[in-house]
């Protein structure tokens, strides 16, 4: 399982950072995979509502965020975590949330859907200085239309008012451990699936089709990833078209090595489709092989051959 938290303070060691820490450390004590992100600190324009995401189904704006976009497609669990600004989220974090328009448009103006969308979910942790009634109600409204731009049931939030001071949020009776407890009840489903990674050469086509189709009809009970013994730079485009055939969106997807898909994660099985020689052994794991043809650089019918047999065995090792 992969958590992704969104750090949106600008102070780096504050409350806020406190909070998510306790949730992201409990998290990762429980096996989950976990990235935190301090925003503040990163280099994430403004949307220009240019328009672009809505005619192309991408943000032309080259900053940070086009790294932010994979990672809030691969995660499984997102947090945001912000303090409130004039009963909203801080400049930096709305920043974010702006440039999310361009995944909210290849969704419902482009129709497409990302593989982890059935199973995504989202998480609001927010603190205020204030006693207010309202204090939280427009980051709450924020937050669920963020979540549902990135494709994430909204899980609620975790609100804490009169914490201002430094050292505030530990000094609270129950916020850190409501953190953990929240924690423990949003990851430890996922904990139960079992892990497979899709192993081919070049992770550029095969076994990105394999991992977008497992997610998709199966991440309640497959945690997956895709690699490749030779990884290239960039994913085939035809096979990213022929996915978007069947409304599925393999936007921002990379290819990876397997020695990197293994830091810190341990698969169940690798299934590899090519032949066997081309997945490296991995020590104590079991090992399928689906003999399918490199489809790598072909036409649009060898394409969607190949497509619609990994659906086939996909749903076939599902059941």
């Amino acid at each position: 399982m992969f958590v992704l938290g969104l750090q949106g303070s600008p102070r780096t060691k504050g409350n806020t950072s406190a909070l998510l820490c306790a949730f992201l450390c409990e998290a990762e004590r429980l096996g989950a995979r976990t990235l935190r992100l301090d925003i503040a600190q990163m280099h994430i324009s403004p949307c220009l509502e240019c328009g672009t995401c809505e005619r192309e189904g991408f943000c032309p704006v080259d900053d940070d965020m086009q790294q932010v976009y994979p990672l809030l497609w691969r995660a499984d669990l997102v947090v945001m975590a912000t303090p409130i600004f004039f009963y909203g989220p801080t400049a930096q974090m709305k920043a974010l949330i702006d440039r999310s328009q361009a995944l909210w448009a290849r969704r419902y103006v482009h129709r497409l859907s990302d593989p982890g969308r059935k199973w995504r979910r989202g998480l609001l942790l927010s603190l205020g200085a204030t006693k207010g009634k309202s204090l939280f109600d427009g980051t709450i409204f924020t937050a669920k239309y963020f979540f549902d731009a990135v494709g994430a049931t909204f899980e609620g939030g975790l609100t804490y008012r009169r914490i201002e001071g430094p050292g505030d949020i530990e000094r609270h009776p129950t916020a850190l451990s409501e953190a953990r407890e929240k924690a423990r009840a949003l990851v430890s489903p996922f904990l139960t699936r079992k892990k497979i990674l899709f192993a081919s050469s070049e992770n550029a086509c095969r076994s990105q089709i394999a991992g977008a189709f497992a997610r998709f009809h199966g991440g309640d009970r497959l945690e997956v990833d895709s690699a490749g013994s030779k990884p290239v730079a960039e994913i085939d485009p035809v096979m990213v078209e022929t996915m978007q055939e069947r409304g599925i969106d393999m936007a921002f997807q990379r290819p990876q090595s397997v020695e990197t898909a293994l830091k810190g994660w341990q698969p169940d099985t690798v299934v590899c489709l090519g032949c066997e020689a081309e997945c490296p052994p991995v020590s104590g794991v079991s090992r399928d092989v689906w003999g399918l043809p490199a489809a790598s650089g072909k036409t649009g019918e060898v394409m969607r051959q190949v497509r619609d047999e990994i659906e086939e065995r996909v749903k076939a090792l599902l059941t």
